[in-house]
């Protein structure tokens, strides 16, 4: 079972409200940190094209966030501009960070969180510039790495109980990348690694090379992978998901997929080496090993059958027995592996029980 962080109540009141490019910073009005149970709050917020969405972000931002890293990943539009407008006018204490070429939504955060670990902050929160984050979840996102039970809060949209629907294609797609994360991370606990809406520690922040991270949209796969190497605790936490009816995503199906597959395998690659065969040297490698050894002669042997029966009308017995066989032992092997990942990474794999409010009667 995951380590279950069982006395966190997680009863919470919302608020009402190595570094490239360059970046110039806009002060919180008023003295003093605000700080949140004695650490501070930092929050990078990646934006691309956003003007007509990135005021209410600032609007909406949350009192006890400290500073915001506005990231600003090249854009054509007056996106800088409307936050910093909106910046002087809620009093909020802001850095912009200029990528000097469009580098892709990852290369955003990693730049600000560069910025963020170097300026000393305690937690660092990822919103994204078109507003998708509800600002009402990031306490919530806050609680258990402030109080000590994880090193990473990442926001599920899955199980909200309310919010906006998530469209079917991306809801779809997530679920897919979400299924090969948990064999690719070793987080098998994580049900919504898409999800962008995240907190960090420093001693996370500064186990991770952020320069060597995915700079699009596979970003969130390769933080959660470069985590585990790192034995870093992961924590979900059910946040709404914000899109209404004017919302499109600029992200092109056909253009990531296969870079996405092939980032997927790369990372299951680089956590095989470091974690089991560099750190630690453990038998899981074995078992993934012959895995893939089984799984190629039973797919020798499929293609085998499919040409003889296309060319005789018949599937000989014994290829039949051997396909069954080799295939049979090869998800045995697989299975046998996944549960020796998942012991190993149980203790990295938080959850958090929300207790009952206790009625008087």
């Amino acid at each position: 079972m995951p380590h279950i962080a069982s006395a966190f109540p997680l009863t919470i009141k919302h608020s009402a409200r190595n570094l490239e490019g360059k970046s110039s910073v806009i002060r919180r009005s008023g003295s003093g940190d605000v700080m949140y149970k004695g650490l501070q709050v930092a929050v990078v917020v990646p934006c691309y094209n956003e003007e007509q969405k990135i005021s209410d972000v600032f609007r909406s931002m949350p009192t006890l966030v400290d500073r915001v890293y506005l990231v600003d990943d090249a854009s054509r539009d007056a996106s800088v501009e409307m936050a910093r407008k909106a910046a002087v006018e809620c009093g909020v204490a802001l850095t912009v960070v200029q990528q000097e070429k469009n580098a892709g939504v990852g290369a955003a955060i990693c730049a600000g969180y560069k910025r963020a670990y170097a300026d000393n902050f305690d937690l660092v929160a990822v919103m994204a510039g078109d507003g998708q984050m509800d600002p009402d979840d990031l306490e919530s996102l806050l609680e258990p790495v402030a109080a000590g039970y994880a090193d990473y809060a990442k926001g599920n949209r899955f199980k909200a109980s309310s919010g906006d629907r998530i469209p079917l294609v991306r809801l779809f797609g997530n679920l897919v990348l979400s299924a090969l994360t948990k064999i690719v991370s070793g987080y098998w606990h994580v049900s919504d690694t898409q999800c962008g809406y995240t907190v960090i520690n420093r001693a996370a922040l500064g186990a991770v090379r952020w320069d060597d991270v995915y700079p699009r949209y596979g970003c969130p796969n390769d933080i959660l992978t470069r985590l585990n190497v790192a034995e870093m605790r992961v924590v979900e936490v059910d946040v709404k998901p914000r899109y209404g009816v004017d919302w499109s995503s600029k992200m092109k199906v056909t253009r990531v997929v296969f870079p996405i597959l092939g980032l997927m395998w790369g990372l299951f690659l680089h956590r095989m080496y470091r974690k089991y065969i560099y750190l630690s040297g453990h038998p899981i490698v074995l078992y993934y090993l012959a895995g893939a050894l089984f799984f190629s002669l039973s797919g020798a042997l499929f293609i085998y059958l499919i040409v003889k029966w296309s060319m005789t009308g018949v599937i000989p017995t014994l290829a039949m027995i051997m396909f069954s066989t080799t295939f049979s032992v090869t998800i045995q092997l697989l299975l046998n592996a996944f549960a020796l990942d998942f012991q190993v990474n149980k203790e990295l794999c938080v959850e958090v029980r929300r207790t009952r409010p206790k009625h008087v009667d």
